[in-house]
Parts: C-alpha cells; structure tokens; sequence
C-alpha cells in the first residue's frame, strides 16, 4: 500500500537561497563601498520572488539582512548601534513619522550604517511606529529618487517608491559621492527585473479566458 504523498521542494541555491531555476548569483556585481548596510526585512517580504534584497545582499560587501516585523528593544539597539559608526535611517519625512530634529555630533567623513527598511508602504511606517529607536535616528531622504524599473513587475502606491535595492545604491552615491560606482549593480537589476517580467507573461496568458 503506498504511503501519503510527499510534498517535492524545489532545490535551492546554498548562496542566494532562491530555486536553482531562478538563482540570482551570476547577476551579483560586488560594489565596493564603505557604508554598512542594515536590512531590516519584514518576513512577507523574505518569501517574494520579486524582492530585490538577496540581490543587494550579494553584491555588497557589507551587508547584513535582518528579517522580522518585531524586535526587542535591546536586540534592536545591538542592529543599530555598533562601535565607531553611526546610524542613519533612510526614510522619507512624513507626516504620520516626522524625522527627529536634526543630530550633533556626528562628524564628517566618520564612518555610518545605513539602515533601510524593506517593507510594503504601509507595513515599513508601522515598523516605524511600533520601534522608537528607529524613529529616533537621524533620516536620510532621497530628495528626487531616479525614475525606478520595478513598476514592470511592482505596483508602488506613491509616486516616488522604488525597489529597496535602488534607494539603498542611490543612498549610497549620496553618501560616498562619486568614488561609489552603482551603475554596474543597477543594470544588473534591470536584468533582474526583466526576468521576472519574462516569467509573469506565460503566467498572465495562461491565466486568460
């Protein structure tokens, strides 16, 4: 008599943890800079296919995904606070999370930690909300975000909303100026995102009456 049926996984790769079909290590472009990067990743975002994380994550150097929508505050303050750096949040000033005044202290050319938060609109302010030693650090804004590709496989509720790997790539040009070369990781993710897009259309003609 045969047993219950088995539910088959799809194989993953070891590096980028995605299927073997869709694994995203041949597009990795390693980016030097000098800024680290914090992740903060709501779980809902982990599992979508779409997501542009595991590509930043590989291709820079100093990149560290943390995934969760609720951290205790002594766990949160070891994230965002490590030795000799210091913390910058980027995040628009909006009205329902207005930026704190702005810090003193923090000298330039000292070296930072970028924190972005990798969630739906809605979901990255309520992150916000419910952790105030997030909402306390200081903000970095993107004044006029590039134009952004994800739209093809994305819909965005604001006009300005990008990927999370394109703001954090344009945050950086910001904050190291012209010796950090973007360019290379961005074409890549165009690729990226041409390939999802490729995958989605057999799917929506199937999908058709």
């Amino acid at each position: 008599m045969n047993g219950p049926p088995t539910t088959l996984r799809r194989a993953a790769c070891a590096r980028c943890l995605r299927p073997q079909a869709t694994c995203l290590c041949a597009l990795a472009r390693p980016t030097a800079h000098h800024t680290e990067v914090l992740v903060l990743q709501h779980p809902h975002e982990q599992r979508q296919a779409k997501n542009s994380v595991a590509l930043l994550r590989l291709s820079l150097a100093h990149c560290e995904v943390c995934v969760g929508e609720r951290f205790a505050p002594e766990a949160l303050q070891a994230l965002l606070h490590r030795p000799g750096r210091h913390a910058r949040l980027l995040y628009p000033d909006v009205p329902a999370a207005p930026a704190p005044p702005a810090a003193m202290g923090h000298a330039a050319g000292a070296p930072l930690r970028l924190v972005v938060i990798d969630a739906t609109w809605r979901k990255s302010l309520r992150m916000l909300l419910e952790h105030p030693a997030l909402a306390a650090l200081p903000r970095l804004t993107l004044d006029a975000p590039a134009p952004t590709r994800y739209r093809t496989i994305r819909a965005a509720r604001r006009a300005d909303q990008v990927s999370t790997l394109e703001a954090t790539v344009q945050a950086l040009a910001m904050l190291e100026g012209p010796p950090f070369d973007g360019a290379p990781l961005l074409d890549a993710f165009g690729r990226f995102v041409d390939g999802v897009a490729a995958r989605q259309r057999p799917q929506a003609a199937t999908g058709r009456a």
